[in-house]
């Protein structure tokens, strides 16, 4: 990606001033500053008001609440119970709980310290629903051949510690003498039915060679710890909750890397995450949520589903469909292949901060309704859509760079308002749709492919977007709205798609927009919008790294771009290009025309200005709009 970050070259002057605060929200009214284009307008707003409005667009869960008995790890003034462990055999100095052959039954809450091996047995807890039981595992190695061998069978509350300094495992078997049981329960290496936290500074390896490594049937929270997961399904799991607060997480696992599973009670089913590092490799997807993920912090290191370069072949029909379908051999394929998102929501994903590096054989960002997104930093490789929510994007800060993707960010309604966006992908860099695309949570994969929707709606207010698309650069099966920020598009290089592409209108009233690519298909804003375009169409197709200058009649550099790939149609608008100005093409060094903007778009070749060729469906393609539902745009 940084070698198209480097080859933008794109020198933008307002006068003899860069051209940085004319792509904000000031319109056309020309003033110039030095400001950098990613902090312009609302790019900069205060990072409180960029969360409350990621907040809002993504009915984010409010953060996880914590106890005090969250973070206690200090057990040595409870008068404790010890349980040591010797091999075959357990002993238990204290009261509370009873060794007999293969387990240890705690039936009173309190404190119980735990050290030493067990080679094959079970600690099980079965207190009171309103009874808390602390469990301190200071140096112990546990393992169950046939169960878990940590069991929470009843209480309100099971807290385990990692003695500081420590090392523990715990692991079980392939097989469960309960896994006839219809619930199939248990059915981790450490499995509770009350609320699970783990904590302390200690460190512990779970391997769940049966199905999963740590389960609440609850809430499960982490605030602390070194932990390491290997489970042969799911790593961590809480039915209805999973936060983290702090600590050093490590899962390798053939299904989901964290999860949640509650999705019939309201306000139930969320991960919430403040801090703490993640590595996850998953077989399935690196988080899912049944209902929403809420991240305001934390660095993490996903790979799912064998990462991008395991992602399925993505082919189109030609655009079948509006929405750019793709083929139903493809979506026949598709339909057996599980899940394999690098984070996941059924209802929204809203992250405030955080350090992400996703590489994923799905989409890395996926949410059946919203996603919101106001910081942090992510870098992308995608083996289908960057980030991809059913009903709406909207983003109002931090830095993104989707290296690689099939579509780099698709939803019904995708809305910018700040961050830096740099993204690459092998079909349409920004998609508006309707409809789910079928590899939602619950869905079938292949199915459903998004569809044209009338309704739909690109909006970019503020922020830094920069586009490398093999297929449309900005493409919306609706309508299209800029009013600030700084827009950068490398488009396709094949005739069939464009480097703009929209069904409705495309208003720009603000901001500055550099698009280059084919020109078969090559489209300009709308001839009513509010700030004037210029659209330069050459005979032949120009070389990657061709300088491009619009120059006053002084001499002074209006706008500049060195487009990082071969195009043959230019669009090009900012605050500065004002009606009845004259202004000088130069295609390197060399002129190639005086034109003087006539309208709100001007289009030119190389012998001066031609006639509007506004015959799409917005008022600005070259070729028409599209025949029918689905057919494709014809030049004239």
């Amino acid at each position: 990606m940084s070698k198209y970050r480097t080859k933008l070259g794109v020198v933008l002057l307002c006068t003899a001033a860069v051209l940085a605060g004319c792509s904000g929200n000031g319109g056309s009214n020309g003033n110039s500053t030095s400001i950098p284009p990613s902090s312009q307008s609302d790019s900069a707003a205060a990072p409180t008001t960029a969360a409350a409005n990621a907040s809002n667009a993504a009915g984010a869960p409010e953060k996880a609440t914590y106890k005090d008995n969250d973070y206690a790890a200090d057990w040595t003034k409870e008068n404790p119970t010890m349980i040591r462990f010797n091999g075959a055999t357990a002993s238990v100095e204290g009261s509370g709980a009873k060794a007999n052959d293969k387990s240890v039954a705690i039936t009173s809450p309190g404190t119980y310290v735990l050290s030493g091996a067990w080679d094959d047995g079970q600690i099980s807890v079965d207190v009171a629903k309103t009874e808390t039981v602390h469990l301190v595992l200071n140096g112990t190695q546990l393992h169950s051949s046939d169960s878990a061998p940590i069991y929470i069978k009843e209480a309100d509350k099971a807290i385990i510690t990692l003695q500081e300094g420590t090392k523990n495992s715990i692991s079980d078997g392939e097989t469960y003498a309960s896994a006839d049981n219809a619930d199939d329960e248990p059915n981790a290496a450490v499995f509770s039915k009350a609320d699970l936290t783990v904590n302390g500074t200690g460190s512990l390896v779970v391997h769940g060679n049966y199905n999963n490594g740590l389960t609440s049937k609850d809430d499960l929270k982490l605030t602390g710890g070194t932990i390491e997961v290997h489970a042969a399904d799911d790593g961590i799991m809480g039915r209805d909750l999973v936060a983290v607060k702090d600590g050093t997480i490590t899962i390798d696992a053939g299904g989901d890397g964290i999860k949640t599973t509650n999705d019939t009670e309201a306000s139930k089913g969320n991960i919430a995450i403040e801090g703490g590092v993640f590595t996850i490799k998953a077989g399935s997807d690196g988080m899912q949520s049944a209902a929403a993920i809420r991240i305001d912090g934390g660095t993490y290191a996903i790979v799912s589903g064998g990462g991008s370069a395991s992602g399925a072949a993505k082919t189109t029909d030609a655009k079948q469909g509006m929405g750019g379908s793709r083929s139903s051999a493809q979506q026949a394929a598709n339909a057996d292949t599980p899940s394999a998102k690098a984070v996941k929501a059924a209802s929204s994903i809203a992250v405030f901060a955080g350090t992400f590096t996703l590489d994923s054989a799905d989409d890395a960002l996926h949410s059946n309704g919203s996603i919101a997104i106001a910081g942090g930093e992510m870098k992308i490789n995608s083996g289908d859509d960057g980030i991809h929510a059913d009903t709406s994007i909207e983003i109002t800060g931090g830095t993104i760079d989707i290296a690689k993707s099939y579509e780099g960010i698709e939803s019904s309604e995708v809305t910018i308002s700040g961050g830096d966006i740099h993204l690459v992908s092998s079909d349409d860099g920004v998609n508006i749709s309707g409809g789910n695309d079928g590899s939602s949570v619950g869905g079938r994969p292949g199915q459903n492919r998004f569809s044209s929707t009338a309704s739909g709606k690109l909006a970019i207010k503020g922020g830094s977007l920069t586009v490398d698309a093999a297929g449309d650069g900005l493409d919306s099966n609706g309508s299209i709205v800029m009013t600030g920020g700084t827009v950068i598009v490398y488009g396709p290089t094949t005739n069939n798609n464009g480097a703009l592409d929209y069904d409705g209108t495309f208003n720009l009233s603000g901001g500055t927009l550099i698009a280059a690519g084919s020109s078969g298909m090559a489209m300009a804003p709308s001839e009513d919008s509010g700030q004037m375009s210029v659209v330069m169409t050459f005979p032949q197709t120009q070389a990657a790294g061709s300088l491009i200058q619009l120059k006053d009649g002084e001499g002074k550099v209006v706008a500049s771009v060195t487009p990082a790939k071969a195009y043959q149609t230019v669009v090009i608008s900012s605050p500065e290009l004002q009606k009845d100005k004259t202004l000088t093409f130069f295609s390197g060094e060399t002129k190639v025309v005086d034109f003087t903007i006539t309208g709100s778009v001007t289009w030119l070749n190389e012998s001066g200005v031609t006639t509007s060729r506004n015959a799409g469906p917005g008022g600005g393609g070259m070729g028409g709009g599209r025949g029918g539902a689905g057919g494709d745009r014809t030049r004239p």
